[in-house]
């Protein structure tokens, strides 16, 4: 009879996914496959200036109107969604993983480790987020890439906090004694036990943190201090369609319209994720 591991677990029953993700997924897919087929379905170039077709309404010619420089809003909004995807995934992805890194380390060895980290986590949060991330902004210099280095510097604190918490409960497991005593190394322990049992909150909350990502990105690129023009982006086309709103309404109306939904899709599949992760934990 072959020999059976001793850290060997008991797989967890199926879980169904819940009704809201279905829906999630094919709003994000939607999203990705138009930020891929822009170039393909764009009818116009997003930065060519047509000034005789300036504020255009919605008709056969421009789906969406044009703007107060006669650039095709459709075509535009279409390419926005390349930059505002990209915004979610670099503006998440980057504090994910530091914050998973130091809330691991903290949490398993503590100490003066953990002392140290918090730290640091006390004196980041000890500013509202926003204001913390416009200062950085303001120091680095307005740009896309320089409002994602801000998002870095400061969302980490989000996901250390979070894993911290979820090892400090992980580390007095019996499996992960067990591992200790069979002389398992700290890092084989971190990537083959704790990580994995700690990971599902934070993806979960990664998902949602999206949702902030995208409208912090908006807003950023509303006040100029993200992307810059002609960059098309949702929030700087709703910048500059802001003083025309009385009398071209479409060009605020539909890059809104895109970000809302985007937002939605996001919002949806991390309550989904978040529902799943509650039944694993209550079952």
């Amino acid at each position: 009879m072959a020999d059976t591991p001793v850290l060997a677990q008991i797989a967890p029953p199926a879980r169904r996914i819940t009704p809201t993700m279905p829906v999630a997924l094919a709003i994000l897919f939607g999203w990705l496959m138009v930020a891929l087929t822009a170039p393909l379905i764009a009818p116009y170039d997003p930065d060519a200036i047509d000034i005789v077709n300036m504020l255009s309404p919605p008709g056969a010619a421009h789906w969406f109107g044009t703007d107060q420089v006669g650039r095709d809003v459709f075509s535009r909004v279409l390419y926005a969604s390349r930059v505002d995807l990209l915004l979610c995934f670099a503006g998440v992805l980057p504090p994910l993983l530091i914050g998973t890194t130091i809330g691991l380390l903290s949490g398993y060895f503590g100490g003066v480790v953990d002392n140290v980290f918090m730290r640091i986590y006390d004196l980041t949060v000890a500013f509202p987020f926003f204001v913390l991330v416009l200062a950085i902004v303001g120091v680095l210099g307005p740009g896309l890439l320089n409002f994602i280095l801000a998002l870095a510097l400061v969302g980490w604190v989000s996901y250390a906090r979070l894993v911290r918490a979820q090892v400090l409960t992980i580390r007095e497991s019996e499996y992960i004694q067990a591992a200790k005593c069979l002389g398992y190394p700290p890092r084989a322990i971190l990537s083959h036990h704790v990580l994995p049992n700690a990971v599902g909150p934070v993806i979960a909350y990664a998902v949602s943190d999206a949702v902030l990502v995208m409208l912090a990105g908006a807003s950023f690129g509303f006040l100029g201090l993200g992307a810059q023009p002609p960059l098309a982006e949702w929030g700087v086309m709703i910048a500059d369609g802001q003083a025309f709103v009385q009398q071209a309404w479409w060009i605020c109306l539909f890059p809104g319209l895109a970000a809302i939904s985007l937002g939605l899709g996001f919002a949806l599949l991390g309550d989904g994720l978040g529902q799943i992760q509650r039944r694993g934990v209550t079952a």
